[in-house]
């Protein structure tokens, strides 16, 4: 089956649409189709073991120190993996990549399901098991992004990626506060013996998935694979540029380690689940509004704009003096957090090769998964020296200046335009010749 193609033009009189979500990709694409309902169930199922797991810990121990280390334990598999995983999707089948991935996570959740049953659960299952999972999910992330321009349109991978966000945001509502119930009700062993219910209901669907395979002549897996996909990015300005500004706006914004202290100092300590909850509530405003971004040409524009509303809203965060001004704050922060990541993503699957596309997606999730770890680092230090509000306040002037200083020192990011960039170009016309083949 070929890629899929691109289209001629909207037929003369269809009225675009600006605001609503665009659907065409779920309406145009069963494998999209497929992959969608496949993240949604997962993303249920991984939300079950994400409460179940220090929950379970918490019991076992009481130490706040070994349910911390959970983090600690997943970090450094999911780096590694994640930039190896980036290697072999460009060198194996991504399908076959995504399904073997699916079985073992599922193998994991089995892990921790058969150890909550024992008698005397094994605290180390769940350090191993919280590795291993964290792990396969590096290997496996860099296929599915990776994936996504094969079975979506060229013109349509910007509202994929809000389809994918609204999915996330959707998920990052609801799924918590559910699991949560679920394993407070029935129990961790029922909370992950459902989690692997979830994994199985999604390796039918991702199963059905057909896309063809790479290119016999791909380049095995090797660090010198991964060297020169490092290579290429660091040769476009325009993709550093994606990866440097949203590295740049969480490390100095992303202060959510601050949230119990800024409600404790509102003497609102029930607000702190309103504060974790507003940039996803923002996020899915965002995503179910997106369809404008189908007409920005100028991405990189895009992204530095969003992310200097990022910054200010952080900033006027810091001085809201109640706790429904920070939340409509912390909002504003999600939505345009949501819009910075539709346009990077668009700038990502319209102008990169597909036989690079897997090591750069392992690019990309080490960007997006580094910056906020070392952004709450940031954000309790200046919370240590300064207090809760000169943290948030400061953290988010940086921004707003470090994201400046970046739209002047990247000139070609900045000027990126989807219309005449010679990559977006090259891509559009490859995919144009696959579908005339």
């Amino acid at each position: 089956m070929p890629e899929t193609s691109d289209p001629s033009p909207e037929a003369p009189g269809t009225p675009p649409r600006r605001i609503g979500m665009d659907l065409s990709p779920l309406r145009d694409s069963r494998d999209f189709r497929l992959l969608f309902a496949s993240g949604m169930i997962t993303m249920f199922g991984t939300f079950l073991t994400m409460v179940a797991l220090p929950l379970q810990m918490m019991e076992l121990t009481g130490s706040q120190l070994a349910v911390g280390l959970i983090s600690a334990a997943e970090f450094v598999p999911m780096v590694v993996c994640g930039l190896w995983g980036g290697a072999i999707a460009d060198a194996l089948d991504r399908r076959k990549i995504i399904l073997l991935t699916e079985i073992a996570l599922c193998a994991a959740a089995l892990l921790l399901t058969v150890n909550a049953l024992l008698p005397e659960p094994q605290v180390w299952v769940l350090y191993v098991a919280g590795a291993l999972s964290a792990g396969l999910a590096g290997l496996q992330r860099p296929s599915l992004e990776a994936l996504m321009p094969r079975v979506v349109r060229h013109d349509q991978l910007g509202a994929a990626a809000a389809l994918t966000g609204f999915r996330w945001n959707l998920g990052a509502i609801v799924g918590p506060g559910l699991s949560g119930l679920i394993a407070a009700v029935f129990g961790v062993a029922f909370a992950y013996g459902l989690d692997v219910v979830t994994f199985l209901v999604s390796l039918i669907l991702l199963w059905l998935v057909r896309v063809p395979p790479q290119s016999e002549d791909a380049p095995p897996a090797s660090m010198k694979a991964l060297a020169e996909g490092v290579r290429y990015a660091v040769r476009r300005p325009d993709l550093m540029g994606t990866y440097l500004v949203d590295i740049a706006a969480m490390v100095f914004a992303f202060s959510t380690a601050l949230y119990p202290f800024l409600a404790k100092e509102l003497g609102a300590p029930q607000a702190v689940g309103l504060f974790f909850s507003a940039s996803a509530v923002g996020s899915l405003i965002a995503s179910v509004t997106s369809g404008w971004t189908n007409r920005v040409h100028r991405q990189g524009l895009g992204v530095i704009v969003a992310a200097l509303v990022w910054g200010v809203a952080v900033a006027a965060a810091a001085v809201m003096p109640t706790v429904w001004g920070i939340f409509a704050c912390l909002a504003l922060a999600g939505a345009a957090d949501m819009i910075s990541g539709i346009f990077r993503s668009t700038i990502w699957n319209q102008t990169i090769p597909d036989e690079l596309r897997g090591r750069l997606a392992g690019i990309e999730l080490l960007s997006y998964t580094s910056g906020p770890m070392l952004g709450n680092a940031r954000a309790g230090l200046m919370g240590h020296l300064g207090g809760t509000r000169f943290s948030l306040g400061v953290g988010g002037l940086l921004c707003v200046g470090a994201v400046a200083a970046m739209a002047v020192l990247l000139p070609k990011f900045r000027d990126y335009d989807a219309r005449t960039d010679e990559h977006a170009l090259r891509e559009r016309a490859r995919r144009a010749s696959l579908a005339g083949t």
